[in-house]
């Protein structure tokens, strides 16, 4: 049992259990940490959640000093900006004091009396958690369906209101992953998820009905394949897409008459991923069948077969197109070139396009609400590492932009005091890979800033350039934030996530070591006061580089980190486990699994120094177990062979994403920056 003194690491016991694959023995004595429902399990976690507390207790004014900072820097009572859809202008509100969000709308004008008709601080009262999913109003505006999960677990119940009379609908669907009104506003279509959380069979609800009718119009049986619904911008076709890492295939029904069957576009075939859109009597569809990065085609609606499709925009090696918004009048192509997002928009009358040009160096540009039609404006979101995030209305005709709001930093923040830029490193491969820096202009390339260092680089995803008010409580403390572009990830386009999964996987670890090097190199900082971070696949990338370079790092924060890779592959009965065979490997494969030990960073754990960390985790995470982090903890406090803090917190109560309250979540922030500060050694 561990030690009931939370001034001593909690040491785990250890039981015998041995797995054996491939004629190779593994032992896993913190195996037994699973057993959720386990006395000793909970005991366990919370003695180190003691400790964690006391190691830090002597930080607790520093973190109330930055938990105030932070908390000083948000327009608590706010209002986001808000978007026409049906004729109703939606927008969401904060209120000071609360923790979540208040969903509303008016009616025809923005002058117009508010109706709040969701509330998440009510929905929320009885729970630590509260996480919505599907929020979607019928066409008429009378019907809202939402989905709530208050457990952290990602499982979902939808309810049906009323928005007339504020009534909830006896109407009930449990484990739903997503859902989509038709036309008529009275058939709901959804997702189900099985026990592995694949969403796997779509259901035709009528209002009024009982769940027990619902027709099961299609079931994915392909556990490497899950499903995604949504419904085109025209709002004449729903899409129901099935898809794995490598292929997918859609099948559509015209929205207006949703008691029609779903037909078939295109079957899938191995390594070909197409999605489609709608406008007019034509299909678009961006397909990678000529190269990696995709291409637009278009095809009539009655005829849409391969053979009918004709190019659009062809496949660019260096740009990747990553999806089309269509407009009654244009479309707008969200693409990535050197890194960088960009958007190409297209005039349907006349062939003409041209791109959005940006500001900044380094910056991340998303499309925002565009729920209308039959309009000349595109709505986007655009921020940088010192830009507050904006939301922009852009004339594609004109080519003008306004502002339409800008996020609130109170306390006088100045961005004229803070520089970004992105310089460039290279792998031990030759690959050019890119890093995002921030920091205030009076920085010294001497070496002796503490630099925070984050990275990613998994399923293709591109790190955000987001800009955060609570990091200023880092950088005007003299830290510098830096973030690592790394293979795996997306940045690059599909090339670059194809050499960092796989069996390519390590080029992930090595990009990441190359960034540390060249940031120490070229004066940013040094080894003692390098602190890095990543979160799930992100943590898996923490532990993985300090088993192969713990010298180069002083600290380390790791969210819900994916460290037992080797074990959690092996269990095909987990979430996400037998989909993600195509991400990193499938472990009944001989040379997969050997190419998997050889990173695993709980199966690599050695005796040797370490540097310290601050690792956190949620019980009832459904994305990376909470043993995962729970076992790398309890065995690395037997192996490691230095002084440096090894703690472990866990949320109990929440989920991957962690405290779901924004005020919870500041606490959570605040305490983990009090960690890196105290580690680095910055002026606090």
């Amino acid at each position: 049992m561990p030690s009931p003194d939370p001034l001593k690491p909690p040491v785990a016991r250890r039981l015998d259990h041995v797995h054996t694959i491939h004629g190779d023995l593994r032992e896993d004595p913190y195996f037994w940490l699973r057993e959720k429902a386990n006395p000793d399990v909970t005991a366990y976690l919370q003695a180190e959640n003691a400790y964690a507390d006391a190691v830090m207790a002597p930080t607790a004014e520093l973190q109330e000093t930055l938990y105030q900072e932070m908390l000083g820097r948000i327009q608590e009572t706010d209002v986001s900006a808000p978007y026409p859809e049906n004729g109703y202008f939606y927008y969401e509100r904060t209120e000071a004091g609360k923790q979540y969000r208040i969903q509303c709308r008016k009616q025809g004008s923005l002058d117009a009396p508010e109706q709040a008709y969701l509330d998440l601080n009510v929905l929320a009262e009885g729970h630590p958690f509260l996480a919505v999913h599907v929020s979607t109003v019928t066409d008429d505006g009378h019907l809202l369906a939402y989905s709530v999960d208050t457990s952290g677990f990602r499982e979902y119940e939808l309810f049906i209101r009323n928005l007339r009379t504020g009534e909830t609908l006896p109407d009930r669907l449990g484990k739903v992953a997503g859902a989509v009104w038709a036309n008529d506003g009275r058939t709901l279509f959804y997702l189900t998820e099985d026990d592995a959380k694949r969403s796997y069979r779509l259901y035709r609800h009528v209002l009024g009905t009982s769940k027990e009718d619902d027709e099961l119009i299609y079931e994915e049986t392909d556990a490497l394949f899950r499903l995604s619904l949504w419904r085109s911008e025209s709002r004449a076709y729903l899409f129901l897409t099935s898809s794995s890492f490598t292929s997918s295939e859609v099948r559509y029904v015209p929205a207006d008459r949703p008691a029609e069957p779903f037909r078939l576009l295109l079957p899938r075939e191995p390594d070909h991923e197409y999605y489609l859109s709608h406008h007019g009597d034509r299909f678009y569809i961006r397909t990678n069948d000529r190269g990696r990065n995709f291409r637009l085609v278009s095809a009539p609606v009655a005829d849409p077969g391969k053979q009918n499709w004709e190019e659009v925009l062809p496949h660019r090696p260096e740009v990747m197109l990553s999806w089309v918004i269509f407009f009654q009048d244009h479309w707008v192509a969200l693409e990535r070139e050197d890194g960088l997002q960009q958007f190409r928009v297209a005039d349907l009358r006349t062939g003409d396009q041209h791109r959005v040009e940006f500001p900044e160096p380094i910056y991340s540009a998303f499309a925002d609400h565009n729920a209308e039609f039959d309009t000349r404006v595109f709505r986007f979101s655009y921020q940088s590492l010192v830009t507050p995030a904006s939301v922009f209305e852009y004339d594609m005709e004109t080519r003008q932009r306004t502002l339409v709001k800008q996020t609130e930093v109170r306390g006088g923040y100045d961005a004229s005091l803070y520089a970004s830029e992105r310089v460039f490193t290279t792998a031990s491969d030759g690959t050019r890979v890119p890093i995002s820096l921030v920091y205030r202009k009076d920085l010294r390339r001497d070496g002796q800033r503490p630099l925070f260092l984050y990275g990613y680089g998994s399923y293709g995803f591109s790190l955000p350039i987001l800009f955060q008010s609570e990091r200023l409580s880092l950088l005007d403390r003299g830290v510098i934030y830096a973030m690592a572009h790394i293979r795996g990830g997306g940045e690059m386009g599909k090339p670059w996530h194809d050499h960092g999964k796989m069996l390519e996987k390590r080029n992930t670890f090595t990009d990441f070591i190359a960034c540390a090097e060249h940031l120490v190199r070229e004066g940013y900082t040094s080894p003692d006061r390098l602190a890095i971070s990543g979160g799930s696949a992100g943590g898996l990338l923490m532990g993985a580089v300090v088993n192969m370079r713990p010298d180069l790092f002083r600290a380390v924060l790791s969210y819900v980190p994916f460290v037992d890779v080797l074990n959690t592959m092996l269990d095909a009965s987990l979430p996400l486990t037998v989909g993600e065979y195509l991400e990193w490997g499938n472990p009944n494969v001989p040379a997969e699994y050997a190419y998997m030990k050889s990173y695993c960073p709980y199966t690599n754990l050695e005796g040797k120094a370490y540097p310290a960390m601050l690792v956190r985790t949620s019980l009832n995470d459904s994305q990376v177990m909470y043993w995962e982090p729970a076992k790398y903890v309890a065995r690395l406090r037997t192996l490691k062979t230095d002084d440096a803090p090894l703690l472990l917190k866990t949320n109990m109560g929440a989920g991957h994403g962690g405290a779901s309250g924004r005020y919870d979540a500041l606490r959570d922030r605040a305490y983990d920056y009090a960690f890196l500060l105290r580690e680095l050694g910055a002026d606090v």
